[in-house]
């Protein structure tokens, strides 16, 4: 008996939604899931761009006391015209797909300071070189894009440029080439992982 009391409750749900609206028009509730539909993009999107601040990205020790440090020291961070790359630049895709994908992979860092994986910064160290693994891979399966929304071939300066950069970025920027920038460009805002660097 409850079980055909349910149906009836469930059937009339769906088939109040089914059907047209006797109190409002359907100009009144296209114009107000338009309002809404705007109101969540913009509320949206705003969370979206908060994440990318870079306030955000060392608000918890691992990142503050670790990774920042290391680059704070770097071009990327001080130069002589003043232009900085924060994290986003550089971690963040810039088109809304990708964009999507990487706070996805990024809540794995999340959770792997709620779950104490790398919530000091002993065991970021320990795992230093997983994390900057993953992160070469993701690099070079976009072909470094982030690199090159700053840093573009057609406008490098050959005369400023050694020999040996040039001839390496000149084969690098053939077609089909499969270089990335990541493949040689590794340890330049953060330290390498033990093993990999000088500073063993």
């Amino acid at each position: 008996m409850s079980n055909l009391i349910e149906e009836k409750k469930s059937g009339g749900f769906w088939r109040v939604l089914r059907s047209p609206s006797t109190r409002y028009s359907l100009l009144t509730l296209l114009g107000g899931g338009f309002v809404a539909g705007i109101i969540f993009w913009g509320g949206f999107n705003t969370a979206l761009e908060a994440t990318n601040k870079l306030e955000f990205c060392i608000s918890c020790h691992e990142m503050r006391d670790t990774v920042f440090q290391e680059y704070k020291k770097t071009i990327h961070y001080s130069n002589r015209t003043g232009v900085r790359a924060v994290c986003s630049d550089c971690h963040v895709p810039k088109d809304l797909v990708h964009k999507l994908q990487r706070k996805i992979q990024a809540s794995e860092e999340v959770w792997g300071k709620i779950t104490g994986f790398i919530d000091t910064p002993a065991k970021f160290e320990a795992h230093r070189k997983e994390l900057a693994e993953h992160e070469r891979a993701r690099m070079r399966a976009s072909g470094s894009q982030e690199c090159r929304n700053c840093h573009n071939y057609d406008g490098m300066n050959q005369d400023k440029q050694d020999k040996i950069a040039w001839k390496k970025h000149a084969m690098a920027a053939k077609p089909g080439s499969g270089k990335s920038c990541i493949d040689c460009h590794q340890g330049i805002a953060h330290k390498l992982p033990k093993g990999e660097g000088d500073d063993d």
